[in-house]
């Protein structure tokens, strides 16, 4: 890491094999033929959090197939979700059966978990670990917002918790995708207190970031394929191109974001997609392939989070917001 916090990777660690998957409502959207599979999202479960932790438990599975592995190839676990005290993810370690750290980013999580597998991975300190991140609509609704049943009505600027989940398996060793570097998201709040406008909460992190990394590598958004955030949705998404263009950076028309990318607006998801699983299975079921195959060669992957609890939305505090960024580069594309 040098004096602007920037993390370059002087052997950069690969995703050597990653998945993403969906539910239902997100796999009818534009992205749905993507998703490695539709995601089991529990309807039989004992509980909304035993059907998460299925979510975790077959993505990572399916990410390990793909990379003729098993569980036992991991030297460690990072995953994260929205449930308190991330016990979804607790949970499907347990079955894992492999060493686990517990990662708590809100919508970040991805992101961040990727950005300590390549650490692990790059230092010599683990020669594989694994970042899983999921969330399920209605773990994330009855915790942070309303029981389901209650009916409410939801407000122009919500986004839709997305049940879904991306893994994907960082190695010292292996070819595109590459992590070659990142930075580590600081803590931005404006003063949001709406549980219900998660996009105007964390653009500002965001924007902090994504800026923050430009400057410190001299680079231009144009120098990358994509710009690609994590979930500011249909709201957020303005707010980050505002807040950027004050400090001199344009990033219409190579910014993409995972939560506005997810629905269709006849689907009804009001501000578009939301929850660590949105970003996590976008990447890995849209992204890293075009990575791995050349079809992208250079993207930043800004992933975003309300750090809120049900405790201090009640309590009537602000929604701090982080954003943390890794820098992945691609293979080379074959005619």
């Amino acid at each position: 890491m040098d004096a602007t916090n920037v993390i370059r990777f002087p052997h950069p660690p690969s995703v050597t094999c990653f998945a993403g998957i969906a539910g239902e409502k997100e796999t009818a959207g534009p992205l749905g033929r993507w998703f490695d599979a539709l995601a089991d999202a529990g309807e039989d479960a004992p509980s909304w959090e035993a059907a998460e932790r299925r979510l975790q438990e077959q993505v990572l599975t399916l990410a390990l197939e793909k990379g003729g592995l098993r569980a036992e190839a991991l030297d460690c676990l990072l995953a994260g979700d929205l449930t308190a005290q991330c016990t979804v993810s607790a949970g499907a370690a347990r079955t894992a059966g492999v060493p686990f750290l517990g990662v708590y980013g809100a919508c970040s999580t991805m992101a961040e978990s990727l950005l300590l597998a390549a650490v692990l991975t790059a230092s010599g300190a683990c020669g594989r670990a694994a970042a899983v991140t999921s969330s399920h609509f209605s773990t994330a609704e009855r915790q942070f917002r309303m029981p389901l049943t209650y009916g409410g009505q939801r407000a122009p600027t919500a986004q839709w918790t997305c049940t879904a989940a991306g893994a994907a398996v960082v190695s010292a060793a292996g070819t595109a995708p590459r992590i070659v570097g990142g930075l580590i998201g600081r803590v931005v709040d404006l003063g949001v207190t709406d549980a219900a406008d998660m996009g105007a909460a964390m653009a500002p992190a965001a924007a902090d970031t994504i800026t923050r990394y430009l400057h410190a590598t001299a680079t231009r958004p144009t120098d990358y394929d994509a710009i690609v955030t994590g979930d500011l949705g249909l709201v957020g998404t303005p707010l980050l191109h505002d807040l950027a263009a004050r400090d001199g950076i344009l990033l219409e028309g190579i910014h993409q974001d995972c939560g506005a990318m997810m629905f269709d607006p006849a689907q009804d998801a009001h501000a578009g997609g939301s929850g660590c699983g949105c970003c996590a299975s976008v990447l890995c079921a849209y992204y890293l392939p075009r990575l791995a195959d050349g079809r992208l060669r250079r993207i930043l992957f800004a992933a975003t989070g309300a750090l809120l609890s049900a405790a201090s939305s009640q309590q009537g505090e602000t929604i701090p917001g982080i954003c943390h960024l890794i820098e992945l580069e691609g293979g080379h594309h074959a005619d």
